[in-house]
């Protein structure tokens, strides 16, 4: 017998007897079977039972068993690089979730400066190109850009020349490259500065003698136009190229516009030609916008062409990008082109068959913008989620009290959702239904939605509502 065994017989007859395993442990005379005398003994009466647990000392552990232990373990797979793994993609998934979050919030950020342009709010565009520039994300180069093109607007020219030094150093292959050359030459010369001798001259004037010769003789006419397009002219000349080119009705020109909303280094000319193929192009042009669709990978490139065909009319073109798009961010832009073009039936649609939760929202929003007043209520009532229910309510407190107000009346008192009725509450106050307001805040008898009908009522300072607080401070 080895000694791990012999050990744990040791302990075992220790258990049986109370005798101390130490004492046992020096009897030589020991034999393989010692259970058996054990038993033997017991059911004679020879050996005295052990006593009760509460009143014994606590056994002692197998001497050996730790080393048995450790034989065992020896024996099994090595537990700890499973655990590494798992750690480690436990590690990759927060780190992909917070970097889906960071492109998120820097989309957001990026479309915030851009809105901010069109708006004539220059200075706040720059605070939120910042933003993103100092996230070095994948709007990064865009948005430096466009940081020293509102610089340039605001007569900061100095700073925009800096801000596009640092877009040439920090990104010196990237495809706004074109454009932040041109966007120097406008800069330099509105400073007074010199700028190189293929930029001097009256561009306006050359602009204008192509135009006319486009009418006049198109086949030298076009040559000069692309070129002007591929040279160091500033943007707003050349998106005015870009116009003349595409309202042409050559197929030379045509070519030239597609090659531009295909191209892949100049992001800006590159929306303007996907913009005016769908403006002013015809069937063939639309075809080569889904195509160029199917085969871009940028995402911006696909958000412009969606717009294209809601400017054109193309809904069921943009009706199936909602239906089969892979990606839940460019099924919610075809959603909200198709609430612009009143897509009522397909919105529906497209609701019912939809899986995603925030796609799905997007589809209310543009149900909202389309004036969907039916199937809204239709959703506001049997929609299965309270999230979703709540969001129809809010929209129809917005659409307007003569058509929404007996439904809201039916949900608040059907519906057994607290979130909803407080969704109703909230409707009432956008419609300015002081009415109804009140008589939730006399009959209703839980005192959260009660005090939530007052609160409202507290912010409309309507002779209705200030009668019923003076009621409310009588009583």
């Amino acid at each position: 017998m080895n000694r791990a065994c012999r050990n744990i017989l040791i302990w075992a007859v220790s258990v049986a007897t109370a005798i101390p395993a130490t004492a046992l442990e020096g009897r030589a005379g020991l034999k393989p079977r010692p259970m058996v005398g054990v038993r033997l003994a017991l059911l004679q009466g020879s050996v005295a039972p052990a006593p009760p647990a509460a009143l014994s000392t606590p056994a002692p552990n197998p001497p050996d068993t730790q080393a048995s232990s450790f034989e065992d373990q020896a024996e099994k797979p090595e537990p700890e690089a499973e655990k590494r793994d798992r750690e480690q993609e436990k590690r990759d998934r927060v780190q992909e979730a917070h970097d889906r979050a960071q492109e998120q919030i820097e989309r957001r950020l990026y479309d915030a400066g851009t809105e901010a342009i069109d708006d004539g709010k220059l200075q706040q565009a720059i605070d939120k190109f910042s933003q993103v520039i100092d996230g070095h994300g994948a709007h990064a180069e865009g948005a430096l850009y466009w940081k020293a093109y509102a610089q340039n607007r605001l007569g900061q020219r100095p700073e925009a020349l800096l801000t596009l030094e640092t877009l040439r150093r920090t990104y010196p292959t990237s495809r706004w490259l074109d454009d932040a050359q041109a966007l120097e030459v406008e800069v330099r010369q509105s400073s007074g500065q010199s700028v190189s001798p293929e930029a001097e001259g009256n561009e306006d004037l050359k602009l204008m003698a192509i135009n006319s010769l486009l009418g006049t003789d198109p086949e030298l006419a076009l040559p000069m136009l692309d070129k002007f397009l591929n040279g160091a002219q500033s943007l707003k000349l050349k998106e005015r190229a870009l116009f003349v080119l595409s309202q042409s009705g050559s197929p030379k020109a045509r070519e030239i516009v597609v090659r531009i909303a295909r191209g892949n280094r100049n992001p800006v000319l590159q929306m303007k030609a996907i913009r005016d193929l769908g403006l002013f192009g015809g069937k063939e042009s639309h075809a080569t916008l889904e195509e160029i669709y199917k085969s871009s990978p940028d995402m911006e490139v696909k958000r412009g062409i969606l717009r294209s065909f809601m400017i054109s009319g193309e809904r069921q073109r943009v009706l199936e990008v909602a239906k089969s798009e892979q990606s839940a961010e460019l099924r919610a832009e075809a959603v909200k082109e198709l609430g612009v073009m009143g897509a009522r039936s397909e919105l529906y649609q497209l609701y019912q068959n939809e899986t995603s939760i925030d796609v799905k929202k997007n589809i209310l929003e543009a149900m909202f913008a389309g004036g969907d007043v039916e199937h809204t209520l239709g959703l506001a009532r049997a929609e299965k989620y309270s999230e979703l229910r709540c969001q129809a309510v809010r929209n129809l407190g917005l659409m307007g009290k003569d058509k929404t107000a007996d439904a809201l009346a039916s949900i608040y008192s059907s519906d057994k959702d607290l979130e909803v009725k407080r969704a109703v509450i909230q409707a009432y106050f956008l419609q300015g239904d002081t009415k109804s307001l009140i008589q939730i805040a006399r009959q209703e008898k839980d005192m959260s939605l009660k005090r939530d009908a007052v609160k409202r009522l507290s912010l409309m300072h309507s002779k209705e509502s200030t009668d019923f607080m003076m009621e409310l401070l009588n009583k």
